[in-house]
């Protein structure tokens, strides 16, 4: 949601001792600090609030008079921004056992380590500011502001019961993975409960019956190709190699600006590698500094080091595309350039079409394909160090270029890349996708990587 949130005002109060709020999270921001995901706020010093801390750690945290009656922190934190946690929070204050008051669950698994300091579990019949007359928002805290950088779906929250995971989701038999439910079990969202699915354009709209809409509070919320049960590949923020923790990230980690630091060569992969079959991505050159010097390609080992050709293609195992001179340099720097390309400037697409299963990699530019269709050589994924080819973005020598990806979720940025899907119907992207060749996710991974 990262510049948006969700907000509603309930007509009259209801059950703040006994609720139940769940939701799918895929986390993309891990720099800035208290992240909120719901809350409800009177003042600064009356709140409650589901946060991330600036320690990535999930609190659940209530405050009445100034005072925290409720602060409850795990210990683990949350730091993958490749995957989807589904998070229950289930409060009944109502319970005799402190320890049944609030409970936690992560993936259907009930949390039970937390930090010794932040440990405060509600009082018994202990109200808090959930489900009062006060603004009820997902996304941020009213008080504190606190954006929650990332994506959302199905948001869930069930007025005057404690309900277990197995409402909201279930393993998958065949993957064994933690996944949504198809259909609800819940038979009564209560008063005041709603059910997002957040799946359209209204990601507002309340499909739990009771028509508890919320508005869009700030900003315009981005709906993308991407969900808890499909991932979809973005740029990886957890991949540092030597200095490049100076890249930025943003738009779900889908936009990438290199680092300001002169000299400093900081490619970025992706956060899927391709090992076999045939994938299609587009990359959108946004912005960057006179004479331009960025790079689009794949990577399959990490750069050396600082000095020597550590920019993408200059590197053993990658190739880069420059848009300086049109040529994509391989492994050796100047040396193992392949030609035939055209330059690219601010605004162009580039897109690449990675043929694993015979080794090719081949390169577009707005939908022209490049080096007169001739695909470059690769070596195979499996001789490569990682065993993977990654996608990839960077620059060489002059820093500050800014590259928005799209690997199927449908958007450079915040603008829609546009309505051409793959063979199988996965991904919207600006330029029809080369027949055979797929959007790199979750689903299509397993029927034809």
């Amino acid at each position: 949601m990262a510049s948006t949130y969700l907000t509603r005002t309930p007509g009259s109060a209801s059950n703040r001792q006994t609720w139940t709020w769940s939701a799918w999270i895929k986390r993309s921001d891990l720099t800035t600090g208290y992240q909120t995901l719901f809350s409800s706020d009177v003042d600064s010093n009356n709140m409650t609030r589901i946060l991330f801390w600036g320690t990535q750690q999930l609190t659940v945290s209530s405050k009445i008079g100034g005072s925290f009656p409720i602060d409850y922190r795990l210990t683990r934190t949350f730091r993958d921004t490749s995957a989807w946690y589904h998070i229950v929070v289930a409060m009944d204050t109502t319970q005799a056992t402190d320890t049944n008051r609030l409970k936690i669950y992560i993936n259907g698994v009930l949390e039970t380590a937390y930090e010794g300091s932040s440990a405060s579990l509600p009082s018994l019949d202990e109200d808090t500011w959930i489900n009062s007359t006060n603004p009820q928002i997902i996304g941020k805290s009213q008080t504190y502001d606190g954006l929650y950088g990332g994506s959302m779906a199905m948001v869930q929250f069930v007025d005057g019961q404690q309900l277990t995971p197995a409402y909201f989701g279930s393993t998958d038999t065949a993957s064994g993975i933690w996944t949504p439910q198809a259909s609800s079990t819940i038979s009564s969202y209560g008063t005041n409960g709603f059910k997002l699915k957040m799946d359209t354009a209204t990601p507002g709209a309340d499909t739990s019956g009771n028509t508890n809409t919320f508005t869009v509070g700030a900003g315009t919320p981005t709906l993308t190709q991407g969900s808890p049960s499909n991932v979809y590949a973005t740029l990886n923020p957890l991949a540092v190699f030597f200095n490049s923790p100076q890249n930025t990230f943003s738009n779900a980690n889908l936009t990438m600006n290199t680092s300001t630091v002169s000299g400093s060569i900081n490619p970025t992969p992706a956060t899927i590698g391709i090992t076999t079959g045939k994938w299609y991505w587009e990359t959108k050159f946004v912005s960057g500094p006179s004479p331009h010097y960025a790079l689009t390609g794949i990577m399959a080992e990490a750069p050396s080091g600082s000095g020597g050709q550590n920019f993408l293609g200059g590197f053993g195992n990658s190739y880069g595309y420059g848009s300086w001179n049109g040529t994509v340099y391989n492994s050796a720097g100047s040396t193992g350039n392949t030609g035939g390309g055209a330059t690219y400037t601010t605004g162009d697409i580039l897109s690449m079409a990675l043929d694993a299963d015979n080794n090719r990699l081949y390169y577009y530019k707005n939908g022209a394909i490049q080096n007169s269709g001739t695909g470059i050589v690769i070596p195979a994924a499996a001789d490569t160090l990682f065993g993977a080819w990654f996608p990839a973005v960077g620059d060489w020598d002059t820093p500050s270029h800014v590259w928005s990806c799209n690997f199927g979720e449908g958007f450079f940025g915040t603008t829609a890349a546009g309505t051409q899907a793959d063979d199988n119907g996965q991904g919207l992207f600006a330029y029809d996708v080369p027949a055979g060749y797929y959007a790199l996710n979750t689903k299509n991974l397993e029927a034809y990587g």
